[in-house]
C-alpha cells in the first residue's frame, strides 16, 4: 500500500531527523545557553536572601519554584534535557515532513532548509517578538495567557506563510500578512509589574544566545528531514 509505505517512512524520517537534531541541540545549550540559566539561578537564590522592595502581589515565586523537584546538575540535567530536546524535534519534524509532503515532497536537503527556516519563524521568532526568550527569576504573566497568545501566534504565522507562499490571489496572499501581524496586533500578555532577579546584560545575551541556537536547530533539522525524507507517492501540489 503506497500511503502505508509513506506514512512509515515519514515515520522512520522524522524519528532519524529528531534524533540528530534534538542531540544537536543539546549540545549548543549545553556551552552556550545553560551556563547563563546557570548564572541566573545563582541570582535567582541570592534574590530570595535578600529583602525585595517589590510589592508582595507582584514578587517573583521563589519559593514555588524551590520547592519543584530539579534534575542534578551534570551528566542528569543534561540526559533530561536531551530527551526533552529529541522529543521536541521529532514533532517538529513530523510538522514539516506533512507540510512539505501536501507539496509533493521536501524535495532533498536545500528546500529542506527552507522548510526549517519557515519553521524557526513561526515557532520562535514570531512568538518571541512579543514574549521573549526569559531567565529564572523573571516576572512573567499568567501562563495560561502566555500559552493561548502563543499558540495563536504560531498558528496564525504558519498560516500566514504557507499563504504567501502558496496562495494563487492577491486576496489570499493579502490576508495572509494580515494572519502575520493580527497576534501581534493583538498584544503579548505582560505581567502588571516587570522585575528580573538576574541583571539585564544577562537576559540580553540569554535572548541572543537561544535565538541562536534555535536558528541552528531549525535549518538542521529542516536540513535532515528533507535529505531522510523522499515520499513514494507522486502528490500534486494542492
Amino acid at each position: 500500500m503506497p500511503n502505508l509505505a509513506n506514512a512509515r517512512q515519514m515515520l522512520v524520517a522524522a524519528l532519524w531527523a529528531g534524533l540528530w537534531a534534538g542531540l544537536f541541540l543539546t549540545a549548543i545549550q549545553r556551552f552556550q545557553v545553560l551556563p547563563l540559566i546557570q548564572q541566573a539561578e545563582l541570582y535567582e537564590v541570592q534574590a530570595t536572601a535578600i529583602p525585595s522592595h517589590t510589592p508582595a502581589e507582584h514578587a517573583v515565586p521563589h519559593q514555588a519554584e524551590e520547592t519543584a523537584w530539579q534534575p542534578q546538575e551534570g551528566w542528569e540535567r543534561t540526559a533530561y534535557t536531551a530527551v526533552a530536546n529529541i522529543s521536541l524535534a521529532v514533532g517538529f519534524a513530523l510538522l514539516l515532513a506533512a507540510a512539505g509532503n501536501l507539496r509533493g515532497g521536501l524535495g532533498g536537503w536545500r528546500k529542506g532548509l527552507a522548510w526549517g527556516l519557515a519553521g524557526y519563524v513561526a515557532f520562535f521568532v514570531a512568538p518571541s517578538l512579543g514574549l521573549p526568550p526569559e531567565l529564572p527569576g523573571t516576572q512573567a504573566a499568567l501562563l495560561k495567557d502566555r500559552q493561548f497568545w502563543w499558540v495563536l501566534t504560531v498558528a496564525d504565522t504558519a498560516l500566514g506563510l504557507w499563504l504567501l507562499a502558496f496562495a494563487k490571489t492577491s486576496t489570499n496572499k493579502l490576508f495572509g500578512l494580515v494572519l502575520l501581524v493580527s497576534s501581534h496586533l493583538l498584544g503579548a500578555p505582560q505581567p502588571e509589574f516587570h522585575d528580573s532577579a538576574a541583571p539585564a546584560e544577562l537576559a540580553r545575551r540569554f535572548i541572543i544566545a537561544t535565538t541562536i541556537a534555535n536558528a541552528l536547530f531549525w535549518l538542521v533539522l529542516g536540513g535532515l528531514i528533507g535529505r531522510f525524507f523522499a515520499p513514494h507517492t507522486d502528490n500534486k501540489p494542492v
